[in-house]
């Protein structure tokens, strides 16, 4: 008898365990699914990639089997909100799974697509619903969604929430949601404000904590190269080339890579990223909050079958990265938020597997490096530059000036793309502008969604009439090695 059968969860959700193959818990799902079939609120601090999904879902889905309900038209009986598109499409597959011997319709909603087709699936209403915070309001404001039948709410993220500039509507959304439910609160990292937001949605909550918040995995191998800003691009390049090449478990200094997953500052550094490595004969792709809908799953999709080994992404677009396999991680540019780190990091080195951070590290950057260092309380090895890096570097070729090819699903609707200083710089000053371009304004306001993957605002009320209740850098010439 698994622990999951010992628990009293409905048969149907242990067959459809059976069928993933699940038998042991994780150590989330072990503290969190008993008070959640209690009906406990819960306040849970877990990153990614610990099994927190099936935490939620598996009581969640217990109890609404349980207590079966005519579905209400417009309405949902769970609500589950992610910060980015990819984080809420991953959360609804992994429930439709759990579900999958249910009578439970689970729906998922999100920007980037057109929301009239959202809406008629909502008409009938569902027993799930996945959603993003700017489309659930968008679909609100239209009547094409009311909350007043919310019975489970599920707030994932709400530090990334807050970072996308989230409160505001995260307030709206806590009025409108009925008082009488069960209420569950996941985030990363607890600070000040994350805990007064929580408190406006949970009560008498059961607290969670799988690790404590500095904590990195452990089985992650991490090294730092000094570097200045316009070598990197060369420096990425040739490690890769190295790694990726058929003898290079034999020969490359950090080892074979399976996937490589790097994250840029900035959209457009991410973009030429990618045109210098086509260039070189590497495939890869990038996903952030100006490539479409379309774009961004074949980007990913790509990725995760490995036809694209190498992937190129900006934080705010990577938090719904889950792909097994990803071996490497190259921090091209350092956060400047040391937090941010552990989670990158926490892209590879899944499922007991091993992994291998790699930071390129330029001089203005080693603040970061020291903060990052107190936080998590390991000391980066430090590995120097490629020997003969100066000749090799001289050698790779530029990228056309030519715009790369986009991947099927539709060209790219916005390029307003924000910050980035030419040849990847980042400013030195220590004032706002050094939180990163892809960061939006901390105001709440719907222009501030486009990287977390959100509408840009009232496309909903202009397209459809919805029917529901009413009130509801370069190669050459830039190799100056550092000291």
């Amino acid at each position: 008898m698994s622990y999951f059968s010992e628990l009293g969860l409905a048969e149907p959700i242990l067959r459809a365990l059976e069928v993933k193959g699940y038998a042991d818990p994780t150590p989330i799902q072990r503290k969190a699914i008993p008070a959640l079939l209690e009906g406990r609120d819960l306040l849970g601090i877990a990153q990614t990639g610990t099994g927190k999904t099936a935490a939620f879902a598996l009581p969640s889905l217990h109890r609404l089997a349980n207590d079966p309900k005519a579905r209400n038209n417009a309405g949902c009986r769970m609500l589950v909100l992610s910060p980015t598109r990819e984080l809420a499409a991953q959360i609804a597959d992994n429930m439709r799974g759990y579900a999958k011997f249910l009578n439970l319709s689970v729906q998922c909603v999100f920007g980037g697509v057109p929301v009239g087709k959202q809406a008629r699936a909502l008409e009938r209403g569902c027993d799930v619903l996945v959603a993003t915070p700017g489309r659930l309001l968008d679909l609100i404001d239209s009547r094409a969604l009311t909350l007043r039948h919310v019975e489970i709410f599920v707030l994932d993220e709400a530090d990334q929430m807050m970072d996308l500039g989230f409160i505001v509507p995260l307030k709206r959304v806590a009025a409108l949601l009925p008082k009488a439910r069960q209420s569950l609160f996941f985030s990363a990292t607890m600070p000040q404000a994350i805990a007064e937001l929580g408190r406006q949605f949970i009560n008498n909550p059961v607290r969670v904590e799988v690790a404590p918040q500095s904590t990195t995995a452990e089985r992650v191998e991490q090294y730092a190269t000094f570097v200045n800003q316009a070598e990197k691009q060369a420096l990425l390049t040739l490690r890769l080339r190295e790694g990726l090449a058929p003898d290079a478990a034999d020969r490359a200094e950090h080892g074979a890579i399976d996937r490589a997953l790097v994250f840029t500052r900035t959209k457009h550094g991410a973009d030429r990223v990618v045109r210098h490595l086509t260039a070189a004969g590497i495939p890869a792709a990038a996903i952030h909050g100006n490539k479409s809908q379309g774009q961004r799953t074949a980007a990913l999709g790509g990725f995760r079958q490995g036809t694209v080994r190498v992937l190129v992404a900006t934080d705010i677009a990577a938090r719904g990265i889950d792909v097994s396999g990803v071996s490497h991680v190259y921090n091209f540019e350092i956060p400047n938020v040391p937090e941010q780190y552990v989670h990158r990091i926490g892209r590879t080195a899944r499922a007991g597997a091993g992994g291998v951070a790699i930071s390129f590290v330029a001089p203005d950057e080693k603040p970061y490096i020291r903060d990052i260092e107190r936080l998590t309380r390991v000391k980066l090895d430090l590995r120097g530059l490629p020997e003969d890096f100066i000749k090799l570097a001289a050698r790779l070729p530029a990228p056309s000036n030519k715009a790369p090819a986009q991947p099927q699903g539709g060209g790219n609707r916005d390029r307003r793309q924000g910050g980035g200083k030419p040849n990847g710089q980042q400013p030195r000053s220590g004032g706002k502008e050094q939180r990163g371009g892809d960061r939006p304004r901390h105001d709440g306001q719907r222009g501030d969604r486009r990287e977390a993957g959100e509408d840009p605002g009232q496309g909903a009320k202009r397209h459809f009439r919805p029917r529901g209740p009413k009130g509801a850098g370069a190669h050459k010439g830039a190799v100056r090695r550092t000291g």
